[in-house]
């Protein structure tokens, strides 16, 4: 049986990255509150408008759903993770992040780190046995207690509460990471600014997000208007992922300008096409050469 879900819908007055207004909002187009498929039109269900921020290319749902309950929200049921293969911690997990840390961040004894959204904790053991001392923040209870119960996290490094309700001190951390997270938050310009706070002068803050020109998601929406339907692609709002945001490299700059941090380095992930397979040798070198692949890494560094 599906779980009820209640959500209460807020008005986006302005862009959560750059502030632009209402003015600069252009529609995409609808999505719905499930798997759309080739055919959204025969679909019940609700949908809420997909708007894109004309100056800095931010992705987003106007009006914004909000669940009662995350846990209702997310509601995948525990046992869909919980298999020992799950818990192990592979000698190259993180390994790419450390990489190019490294040549951003030089590494020295006493280096404290932060995982928003740690999960069981695997990137904050990788980011310990490099020396770091690591702390977390987990807002869900089942992730929580494994990190703690099973895969030995300190209970005194990993907060269980959600970004906002999280508290450390400012200038603490050297490098704090968002991995695959902002995406899922309703207001990541607040959550950037609060982890920057705790960031020391010259720390790296690290974050993976959906790439707003991801080319899949032209393709996808080219097809529904091929076919006369304005339904989109682009995020999730209302089913998983559950993403909130799409963000482009612009959305970081226009931001770093209005908020006075730089952006240390920037790339792009191919990850999955999603496409055909006979397509990927032709497709994937394309998306590479137009920074169109699904996923954007940006690396902030604090003035």
């Amino acid at each position: 049986m599906a779980k009820e879900v209640i959500y209460r819908f807020k008005e986006q007055a302005s862009c959560k990255m750059c502030g632009g207004g209402i003015d600069m909002q252009r529609i995409l187009g609808k999505r719905l509150n499930g798997q759309q498929g080739f055919n959204p039109k025969k679909k019940t269900g609700i949908t809420t408008t997909i708007v894109q921020c004309k100056n800095c290319s931010l992705i987003y749902s106007n009006p914004l759903p909000i669940p009662n309950s995350l846990q209702d929200h997310y509601g995948k049921p525990p046992e869909t993770y919980w298999k020992e293969k799950y818990f192990e911690v592979a000698e190259n997990y993180f390994a790419g992040q450390l990489y190019r840390l490294e040549q951003l961040l030089p590494f020295h004894e006493g280096m404290k780190s932060l995982d928003i959204g740690a999960g069981i904790g695997k990137a904050m053991i990788t980011l310990s046995r490099k020396g770091f001392e690591t702390y977390g923040i987990e807002p869900s209870e089942p992730f929580y207690e494994r990190a703690i119960g099973k895969m030995g996290i300190q209970a005194t490094h990993l907060q269980q509460c959600m970004l906002e309700d999280a508290h450390f001190e400012n200038d603490f951390f050297d490098f704090i990471t968002f991995g695959a997270v902002l995406e899922h938050l309703y207001d990541p310009s607040e959550s950037i600014l609060k982890a920057l706070l705790w960031l020391k002068p010259g720390g790296i803050l690290h974050m993976e997000i959906p790439n707003a020109h991801w080319f899949t998601n032209k393709v996808i929406n080219l097809a529904y208007r091929f076919r006369g339907m304005d339904y989109v692609g682009n995020i999730s709002p209302m089913h998983e992922p559950f993403h909130l945001y799409e963000f482009g490299l612009k959305s970081f700059q226009e931001h770093a300008r209005i908020n006075g941090y730089e952006i240390a380095h920037s790339e792009y992930y191919i990850c999955e096409t999603f496409l055909p397979k006979f397509l990927d040798p032709i497709i994937k070198p394309y998306m590479k050469r137009t920074n169109q692949g699904m996923q954007l890494a940006i690396w902030i560094r604090k003035k």
